[in-house]
Order: structure tokens, then C-alpha cells, then sequence
């Protein structure tokens, strides 16, 4: 009898067949994640794009075609879904904000301000797991991290210093200071939007653990490309230089890999938290609220409302917030210009997220906008929808090319030219999982054995 095997088996036996590196127990390997904030994966195939270091970790190592994000397609979220190997409805960060029902306001996650991530994170991340199992853990302004526990070298992604003085972990902030990383200038940097100087720092940060520390495993967030493609709009010169910086930090954390001697035992991970539209027309949910008399206005203050909106940039949280305006405010946002879907809760699972139900601080409704729109939730003026200047933003739904994130892994135990389709961000923290040889059994996501020796 002959038997047969699928084209998928093919390729996992293949992966498996691969020549492996040399054995190397768990606490001598290293492991490092970079987020480069806001890279989309299409950008990556442009030819003109100056990216030395990314084209060579994808020649060496592994790469895919993108990773589908969780949605919202925002930074919170998300960043949180690649360290869980779940979906927001699962790991408990909604979105980069909420609309708090009982104090009646807008409580924002980002960046860090209000809460540790132990009230926010419902479900282990990789770096908690890494940690009971007694290895050493890095984390570098990663979002919702503040004040956790198991990270052993630690500065939050927070703005202010007073945060980062009291989160950061004290003796590694002294140590950077005496090897000339400048961190008091944290808050200064933050505020005048500094991304080039606080992503330089973060890699020198980064760096500085790697070779005086020898962790386990290190998370590092850079920012700065996020931050030109929402004012000056994706794939533009601005946008390709922002990556070119970008590409020169992940460059200085090889360096210093390779530097300490940890080159034959350490695996790097870049990736992003999601893609980017360009848009040109905003969407006023406020202004569509108040036309249908949900909120009413006295100059720039909203003295009285029974809905609210929480902007996500391509998504908008709606909120009921008086018994009977379901209806009305259904009625208030069909056929508005430029949105895609009006999801309710029974939608909401099939896009990983959560119910008001379960949880009040998640929406009764979320909007998708289409590609070129963005929301806000101003309730200034008599237009809905307003034209602006070409800027850029994501939250939209995740299935749009655009929107897909960067998967590059290279090193110890990465495959040498493997390619992989189109795959979901919450099989990153299992493949690193497997690297480090623990169990993050809470994870729906599952290796990626096709990037694997």
C-alpha cells in the first residue's frame, strides 16, 4: 500500500530534517524580540528602501510574508499578543484606551500611565514563563510591562521620569548612567517627540544587558518609525528613512551580540505590531452623536452625553451609556462616509476580541474604517467627515496586506532561508517559547516549525 502525504507534512518533515545547532542548554542561550513599532512587511520588498541589516537577518534566517495582528490593529494590544500567544479577548488589553463607564471618562493604557501590568495582562506572557523557570529577563520600554515582576533589567514604556525612576529597575538605571546612556533624559526626549534619540538609547540600553548581563531573553520597542508614518504617512521618503534608523539600531544590538561571544547561541526576532494606511479624511463620531442628540456640546465641553466614542485611528469603540440608544446610535453611524463595518458583540470573537458582557470596558459597538479614512471623536463643527492633510494611522481590521507586520528571525536554531506564508502574530511567543525550551501551554498560538532547525 502506498501512502501519501500532504504538501503541509512535506514541509514540516523538511524543516525538522535540517541540520540542527549544536545543543545549547537553556540558560546559555539568548533570545531577543525587537519590535520596530509600526514596520509594515510590504515595505520590506522595496528595493529602494536602505535596510542592510533586516536584508541580511532575512538572507540568513527566517522570514514571512507578514503576520496578521490583532484587532485593533494598534500597539497595546498587540505588542501584548506577541509576548501571550493570545488575543486580546484573552490577554485583557483591549485597545491603547477605554471609556471607563462608572467615572465616565477616557482612560488611556498608553503609555503606561495609570496601571502595572499585572492589573492589565489576564494571561502568562513568555517572559513570565522564562522567569519561573529561572531564567534572566530584559525588557526595554516594552508596553504593558510596568512594574512586572519577572523582568529582571527593566525600564517601562513610560513618558515621564518620575515613572521611569520609579519602575526602572534602580541599580541598571545607575549602571547606564555611568557608562554614558543618557536615561534621565527620558521625559525630555518623550515630550519633543524624540523617537531617533530614544531609540538610540534603547538599543545602547539593550546592549549594555546583553554583554555586562547575559539575560535570557530581552523584549526592545522602538518607536520612532510609528512616529513619522503617523504624521507624514507610510511608504513616503519620510517613512523609508524612519525605517533606515530603525534598521541601524537592530544593527547595534548584533553588534553587540556578536560582540559578547553569544553570536552561535543567540536568536534574534524583529517583528512589528502592525501595518499602516495613509488617510486623508477623518471621521467625526462625536460630530455624528451630537447631530443624533447623544451628546450635547456648550462651546468646546460636552455637558451631557449618552454615548461615547474612544478613537483607535481605523477603529472607534462606541459606548452605550443610557438604556434604549442602541437603536439611535445604529441609526447615527449607517451609510456615514467612510466606514466599513459596524460590528456588534455578536461579531466580536471572530475578531479576538471580547464583549461588554464579559468585560465593561469593552464597547458595545467598534467601527472599521476604510483604507484613506481615520476616526476621531471630536464633536466640534457640523461635518462628519473632514478632510486633512496626508498623515497616517492603523487600527483597521488585520486582513489587508497593508496592515500585516514584519516576521524576521535569525540565529541559533533558525532555519537559513526558510519562508513562510502569511501567519498570525500569536505564534511568536510559542516559537520562542520552544527556543528557550519551556512551556507556554495558556498560548492558542503554536510554533512556527517551519522557521525552526
Amino acid at each position: 500500500m502506498t501512502t501519501k502525504i500532504s504538501i503541509p507534512a512535506l514541509l514540516l518533515l523538511a524543516s525538522c530534517s535540517a541540520a540542527p545547532d549544536a545543543p545549547v542548554a537553556p540558560q546559555d542561550r539568548l533570545v531577543v524580540l525587537i519590535s520596530i513599532d509600526g514596520l509594515p512587511a510590504d515595505v520590506l520588498k522595496d528595493p529602494l528602501l536602505h535596510l542592510p541589516t533586516l536584508r541580511r537577518l532575512m538572507e540568513e534566517g527566517a522570514t514571512a510574508e507578514g503576520l496578521r495582528c490583532s484587532f485593533p490593529t494598534v500597539t497595546w494590544p498587540n505588542h501584548t499578543t506577541l509576548v501571550t500567544g493570545v488575543p486580546p479577548a484573552k490577554h485583557g488589553v483591549l485597545a491603547n484606551s477605554y471609556y471607563d463607564r462608572a467615572q465616565q471618562k477616557v482612560v488611556a493604557l498608553l503609555p503606561d500611565p495609570v496601571f502595572d501590568k499585572d492589573e492589565i495582562v489576564k494571561a502568562p506572557t513568555i517572559y513570565d514563563v522564562a522567569h519561573a523557570a529561572g531564567l534572566k529577563t530584559a525588557g526595554i520600554i516594552w508596553p504593558a510591562s510596568r512594574n512586572a515582576k519577572t523582568l529582571d533589567w527593566t525600564v517601562p514604556d513610560c513618558g515621564t521620569k518620575d515613572l521611569w525612576d520609579k519602575y526602572g529597575t534602580a541599580s541598571w538605571m545607575d549602571e547606564l548612567r555611568k557608562e554614558g546612556i543618557p536615561v534621565d533624559l527620558q521625559e525630555s526626549w518623550a515630550k519633543n517627540n524624540g523617537g531617533v534619540q530614544r531609540d538610540w538609547m534603547y538599543a545602547r540600553a539593550t546592549a549594555q544587558v546583553i554583554r555586562k548581563h547575559h539575560p535570557n531573553l530581552v523584549l526592545l520597542h522602538l518607536v520612532e518609525v510609528d512616529h513619522v508614518e503617523h504624521a507624514k504617512g507610510p511608504r513616503t521618503p519620510d517613512a523609508a528613512w524612519a525605517a533606515s534608523q530603525a534598521d541601524d539600531r537592530v544593527r547595534d544590538v548584533i553588534e553587540a551580540i556578536e560582540a559578547a561571544g553569544m553570536k552561535d547561541r543567540a536568536t534574534v526576532f524583529v517583528v512589528s505590531d502592525h501595518g499602516f494606511f495613509g488617510y486623508t479624511k477623518q471621521i467625526n463620531i462625536g460630530v455624528a452623536l451630537k447631530k443624533a442628540g447623544l451628546l450635547t456640546l456648550e462651546g468646546d465641553t460636552i455637558t451631557a452625553r449618552t454615548a461615547a466614542s474612544v478613537s483607535q485611528g481605523g477603529a472607534s469603540f462606541v459606548y452605550e451609556l443610557a438604556p434604549g440608544v442602541a437603536d439611535k446610535i445604529r441609526a447615527a453611524l449607517s451609510g456615514v462616509e467612510g466606514i466599513l463595518r459596524i460590528l456588534e458583540p455578536k461579531d466580536f470573537p471572530a475578531e479576538g476580541m471580547t464583549t461588554p458582557a464579559v468585560d465593561p470596558r469593552m464597547a458595545d459597538l467598534v467601527l472599521a474604517a476604510k483604507e484613506g479614512y481615520s476616526f476621531t471623536d471630536s464633536a466640534a463643527g457640523d461635518r462628519i467627515v473632514t478632510e486633512t492633510p496626508l498623515k497616517g494611522t492603523h487600527g483597521y481590521l488585520p486582513d489587508d496586506p497593508k496592515l500585516y507586520a514584519t516576521f524576521i528571525a535569525w540565529g541559533a536554531g533558525i532555519r537559513r532561508g526558510a519562508r513562510l506564508p502569511v501567519t498570525d502574530s500569536i505564534h511568536v511567543a510559542p516559537t520562542i517559547a520552544r527556543l528557550l525550551g519551556l512551556n507556554l501551554g495558556s498560548a492558542d498560538g503554536k510554533p512556527l516549525l517551519g522557521a525552526l532547525k
